[in-house]
């Protein structure tokens, strides 16, 4: 099927956004130099243009221009971490084991898990990550396949779902819930624990716009892993 103008350029913006030849906070081509490029009009361009404001991927600036949009998240400010660069940063050997993994549709009793998926399929995956031949976390993930369609064919050997995202996916928001739990059979199974075990349970969402990305439960020993945040006094946010 052809695309439109309209859906072409704002195909190429994205693209180049998804590969990192647009990093955040980068100005866009004003809309004068994206009509000669695609020898267009100004319509066909905002149109382009207003999309992807839509998608959450850029800001459009009275007077400075579109810029490609910087991540917000929302409630506390947490950096997505990537678990394999900070084991690796430390000098330890890290695999990541895939457990499970399946292609299906959203659980049709979980309203939240459809409205994720969209009208497209999940890919659920469960793998443990490890550090020095040992369990540091295992994590339950569904990435939207409507939003990563690559992801399917991404067989993770080499690099843990987490950092792949992080590295080909542009995300807008984000929203973290973090819990004290105890370990049941499964996840103790999984860390070599014994059921009972107090757990760091991270739960976080990341999304493009509307668009949801991936959801990710990650269970890590109580003793194995460190959350600090930094405040500012009366500025309301952490680094």
């Amino acid at each position: 099927m052809n695309r439109s103008m309209h859906e072409r350029i704002r195909g190429n913006i994205e693209s180049a956004i998804r590969a990192g030849d647009l990093r955040p906070g980068d100005r866009l081509p004003t809309e004068a130099e994206l009509m000669r490029e695609h020898g267009c009009s100004r319509m066909t361009v905002s149109k382009a243009l207003s999309a992807l404001v839509t998608s959450g991927l850029i800001d459009r600036r009275k007077r400075a221009g579109s810029f490609v949009a910087r991540p917000r998240v929302h409630a506390t400010v947490l950096d997505i971490p990537d678990l394999q660069h900070e084991v690796v940063r430390r000098g330890q050997e890290y695999r990541f084991d895939v457990v499970d993994r399946l292609v299906r549709c959203a659980d049709r009793g979980s309203i939240e898990e459809a409205k994720f998926a969209g009208r497209g399929l999940l890919l659920s995956l469960e793998g443990v990550h490890v550090a020095q031949g040992l369990p540091l976390a295992f994590e339950k993930r569904l990435i939207s396949l409507a939003a990563v369609p690559e992801a399917q064919t991404q067989p993770f050997d080499g690099i843990s779902p987490g950092s792949w995202l992080l590295g080909h996916v542009p995300w807008t928001e984000a929203e973290t819930r973090i819990a004290a739990v105890a370990a049941d059979t499964e996840v103790a199974t999984r860390l070599q624990l014994s059921a009972g075990t107090a757990c760091l349970m991270i739960e976080r969402g990341t999304w493009r716009g509307a668009i949801g990305i991936t959801r990710v439960q990650q269970y890590f020993v109580g003793t194995s892993y460190d959350l600090v945040a930094r405040f500012g006094p009366g500025d309301g946010r952490t680094t």
